[in-house]
């Protein structure tokens, strides 16, 4: 791998190939794979990670918002998108760019449906998502029959998926309460299909359903993290293989007498004769200030090296009293070895936070492909 020379994030299409290969292993042949590209895809690159994962076969893409969708479109993206928390300002855009919306209300269905006539469309693809126990967004079991009375109604859209989302599929502490979500889910497709008319596509299991709960991959399973090199577990992150390393350089470096401050308001004092190094890379680019004061740590030449003092807008500083390093040697903020989850826990967070944080003026440059 070439050696940093500024602030990157590396991106390892490899990496992402072995995830996905990994994760469609636990699949049964014919089950359809969902690439969650939403937040960047996942702080990386959205653009470049759904263009590869077509020529692996990908079978459909989401996203958070219109834009990011309308994005992709404007990439040459074709695969299917789905668009999981559409606004209604943005339903004419979203028809207009073939992006499918996830419909979780009577508000949200009755606009698209509205909007979906005023522009003649017939039997365009809807998502109607079902809360089976997230209370996050969704319809109700007991909103079945109204939503039937409106689809039969129309010939504007028509049902391509049913699909909820799990909850706490990660901790097997809380297997109980999944299985009773998938219990609610697989009761309410049945309802739903019978009120219809005809069967759609079914998918509830994210990364880790995928791994826990094979009984709920049904037709389709949708996968983020796990993409990106996270699972559910230590022996699961074993399997995968983080997508991405931020790497930067040194500065410089600073010889500090005992009792010398360093940073803003002078946060920490040395307790002797120290050496820091100064880093480019701040909370502006996603290395939040709770990260500082001896929180987090970067890794130069295989050594830990903890953050010292606030972490600033550009810049960290870190103490390398015991490395025997130089101004323009490269540092790992995080990659493989050390983990994004590890350099999260640092300050009490998860992988996803820290990942998706990372400012888009960091430069993104790749390596597998």
């Amino acid at each position: 791998m070439p050696k940093a020379r500024e602030t990157v994030l590396e991106i390892d299409l490899k990496a992402l190939k072995h995830n996905f290969d990994y994760l469609k292993s636990k699949l049964k042949k014919n089950t359809k794979i969902l690439a969650v590209v939403k937040a960047f895809a996942y702080g990386s690159d959205p653009v470049t990670i759904a263009t590869y994962l077509e020529t692996l076969g990908i079978n459909y893409f989401a996203v958070a918002y219109v834009h990011e969708g309308v994005a992709l479109r404007d990439a040459g993206i074709k695969t299917p998108i789905l668009v999981l928390h559409p606004q209604a300002v943005n339903f004419k855009t979203l028809i207009e760019r073939c992006l499918e919306p996830s419909l979780y209300s009577s508000r949200v269905l009755n606009e698209f449906i509205n909007i979906a006539s005023e522009t003649k469309q017939t039997d365009y693809p809807v998502h109607i998502k079902f809360n089976t126990g997230l209370n996050r967004l969704g319809f109700l079991e007991n909103d079945i029959d109204h939503i039937g009375s409106i689809l039969n109604k129309t010939s504007a859209v028509k049902v391509k998926s049913l699909f909820s989302h799990m909850a706490a599929s990660e901790d097997l502490s809380e297997t109980e309460f999944t299985k009773n979500q998938i219990k609610s889910f697989i009761k309410i497709s049945e309802v739903f299909k019978n009120t219809i008319g005809y069967q759609p596509l079914l998918h509830m299991s994210n990364t880790s359903g995928i791994i826990n709960y094979p009984e709920a991959h049904f037709d389709m399973v949708r996968t983020g993290i796990g993409l990106y090199g996270f699972g559910n577990s230590e022996s699961e992150n074993k399997k995968l293989q983080p997508i991405a390393t931020l790497k930067s350089v040194i500065s410089q470096i600073h010889s500090i007498e005992p009792d010398e401050t360093v940073g803003y308001n002078r946060a920490y004092k040395s307790s002797g004769y120290e050496k820091t190094a100064t880093i480019p890379i701040g909370h502006a680019d996603g290395i939040g200030r709770q990260y500082g004061n001896g929180k987090g740590f970067v890794t130069i030449h295989g050594k830990k090296a903890p953050i010292v003092g606030n972490v600033c807008m550009d810049m960290i500083m870190v103490n390398v009293s015991d490395i025997d390093c130089q101004e323009g040697d490269e540092v790992i903020i995080f990659g493989k070895h050390p983990s994004a989850a590890l350099f999260a826990q640092t300050a009490q967070t998860i992988s996803y936070e820290i990942i998706t944080a990372i400012s888009q003026r960091v430069k993104r440059c790749y390596i597998g492909h």
